[in-house]
């Protein structure tokens, strides 16, 4: 085990050992920052998190006793056998088990250096050992005192200890790694001619664009050069920038990689600090593979923040695989009442299909002057309502994740400057952006769990003493939601919006709609990603793709009668292979039977019409449609 290893640093071949490996790992002058020689060399990033393990000798002393304590009443509880040689063997096998909770080390903070007063603590950042440089960036930022994140996270990452971070969103966690980065590669004074000193990954190009905003910020004073490189963006001048030498870069996963292992002059063989930032979420959205390669072609010995929300499987295993040395726990969870924060005022409305959109239109249009977030279910979704309501006079923004990066920056941009305006987005917008002073969230389509909700709804009453309002629109049928949003500690309020008070305009959409081309289109490829990524939801119990009415759907999406879509969710039936010869009604198949099956299928599957409203293949089907 590897704590054993460490129970025995006073011996004198350890010694020797030890200052061998010091000087093997120096480099020359060139490869490393100028400060690394000078007065402390425990002080600089690459030596400070690979020391720690030496220090905590004792505890690993500690640690083993406990190990061995432990294991007595788990073979007691397993095994009433007596037998002497099978307890032997018994403990053996139980000594792996412990070892999870061996390799992280919890955050141990006084009460008094924490105790919050709303969103803030009682902790200024004065007190931290920072530069003037950074000090003088937070005064223009009028930062004066930390978040408890802040407080907890800074300490650490300044000395260059390994942190694993869990904190809620809007808990001040950027800033939380961002100082510190910025310190550490002041303080040895790095520079362009040793390449990139810091990498931080963010799951999506607005969260990284925003990371990259507070680097900009506090970097203002300091000689340190910052980049981004993600998605979207022009490939050969962020290549540019990185063979020229970029001291903190921001990145997406799949960027970021592509860099790694085709950009010749990227020079990453001196990182120093690997910052995650939102790790389940990049594992989430299908970012695994890539996580795992970078991991895997960063140098080994560095300084590793990993920040998640969630501790699911898959971020078990990056952080297994991330941390060399044994982190620092520091989880900031809300011991109050509630999951989301005291500001925001919660409710939901319960409302037919037919009536969704008009809902949702009257709303609008009596709040144009206030700062409103639409969540919808899919990009096809949020393109038609975007487009539909800019015909009929509400200004609304879009952003979703088909959009090209020019677009989705500017339109990120544009809102966040805005005082008053209307975005309509899928959820590349629910996580970790701060977005300020938002008035209304409003969850058009529920989302997929409580967590979800949870991030959705903390893009308003962000900060102190901030208010913001949210709403969540429910079928009758999806009622069952309440109760896991209950268990999630989510409190909310029933709202009801009579229906004699909203816009009587339901017949002149569905005239719009089916004498406007474009917009018919649009419109029903909304309607089949709404139904597509209804029968994908995993709340299935509530979220039944078959008990909709698709009539009432239809009229969500301003048609008078369900459209003719395809459905398939395995994508439609290839054309058959020609095997040679002049054609006729058998080509490509054994027999014309077989023709005539497939000819069949595609002619009666997951179509809609007003003669077939619900998709059904015969009288026999029971099911509005099958996918």
């Amino acid at each position: 085990m590897p704590s054993q290893k460490q129970v025995k640093p006073d011996s004198g071949k350890t010694r020797k050992r030890k200052r061998k490996s010091i000087n093997k790992d120096r480099q020359p002058e060139d490869d490393v920052p100028a400060a690394t020689a000078a007065v402390d060399m425990t002080e600089n990033i690459p030596n400070v998190a690979h020391q720690l393990p030496e220090k905590d000798a004792a505890g690993s002393k500690r640690r083993k006793k406990a190990v061995k304590s432990a294991d007595a009443p788990g073979e007691e509880s397993k095994n009433i056998d007596d037998d002497h040689s099978q307890a032997e063997e018994d403990r053996v096998q139980a000594k792996p088990q412990p070892k999870k909770q061996s390799k992280m080390q919890v955050d141990e903070v006084k009460e008094d250096d924490i105790a919050t007063d709303g969103v803030l603590t009682k902790r200024r950042f004065d007190e931290l050992n920072l530069s003037e440089k950074t000090i003088h960036a937070l005064k223009d930022m009028t930062f004066e005192r930390m978040t408890e994140v802040q407080a907890r996270c800074i300490p650490h990452g300044m000395a260059g200890r390994d942190v694993l971070g869990a904190a809620r969103t809007g808990s001040g966690k950027t800033l939380a790694f961002v100082i510190p980065v910025i310190e550490l590669l002041s303080k040895v004074k790095w520079t362009n001619r040793h390449g990139t000193g810091a990498v931080v990954i963010s799951p999506t190009r607005e969260l990284a664009l925003q990371i990259y905003g507070v680097v900009a910020d506090i970097c203002k004073y300091h000689s340190q050069t910052y980049g981004i490189c993600m998605g979207g963006a022009n490939r050969k001048m962020e290549a540019d920038k990185l063979q020229k030498g970029v001291a903190i870069l921001v990145a997406t996963p799949g960027r970021l990689l592509d860099h790694l292992q085709n950009t010749p002059g990227f020079v990453h063989k001196n990182l120093a600090v690997l910052v995650i930032d939102e790790a389940d979420r990049c594992l989430e959205i299908g970012f695994e593979e890539e996580m795992h390669q970078i991991i895997k072609t960063l140098p080994k010995k560095r300084q590793t923040m990993l920040f998640s929300a969630t501790q699911t499987t898959k971020v078990e295993d990056l952080v297994r695989v991330s941390f060399k040395n044994k982190p620092v726990y520091v989880g900031v969870h809300d011991k109050g009442e509630v999951s989301t924060v005291s500001g925001l005022e919660q409710g939901f409305v319960i409302v037919p299909s037919e009536n969704r959109f008009i809902l949702l239109y009257t709303f609008l249009r009596r709040n144009l002057k206030k700062k409103i977030i639409v969540f919808m279910s899919s990009c096809n979704a949020v393109k038609f309502y975007y487009e539909l309501l800019n015909h009929v006079d509400i200004p609304v923004l879009d952003l979703y994740g088909r959009q090209k990066q020019n677009k989705r920056t500017t339109t990120f941009y544009k809102f966040c400057k805005a005082e008053k305006a209307i975005l309509i987005c899928t959820d590349v917008a629910a996580r970790g952006l701060d977005i300020p002073a938002v008035d209304w969230i409003i969850q058009f389509d529920p989302p997929d769990e409580p967590k979800e909700y949870i991030h959705r709804v903390g893009r308003t009453a962000r900060g102190v003493n901030a208010k913001g309002k949210a709403l969540l629109f429910l079928l009758p049928s999806e009622m069952g939601f309440l109760r896991h949003l209950k268990a999630a500690r989510v409190p909310l309020n029933e709202y009801e919006f009579p229906e004699k008070k909203m816009a009587k305009v339901q017949p002149q959409l569905e005239k719009l709609i089916g004498e406007n081309y474009a917009l018919n289109r649009s419109a029903k490829d909304g309607y089949r990603s709404y139904l597509q990524s209804y029968a994908s939801h995993g709340m299935k119990n509530i979220f039944n793709v078959h008990e909709l009415d698709l009539n009432a759907v239809a009229a969500s999406f301003c048609f008078d009668n369900p459209p003719r879509v395809n459905l398939n969710m395995m994508g439609s039936a290839k054309a058959p292979r020609r095997r040679g010869g002049g054609g006729g009604v058998g080509q490509g198949y054994k027999n014309n039977d077989k023709l005539r099956g497939v000819i069949r299928q595609r002619n009666t599957g997951h179509a809609f019409s007003a003669s077939n409203p619900y998709g059904k293949r015969g009288d026999s089907d029971a099911r509005q449609f099958t996918h």
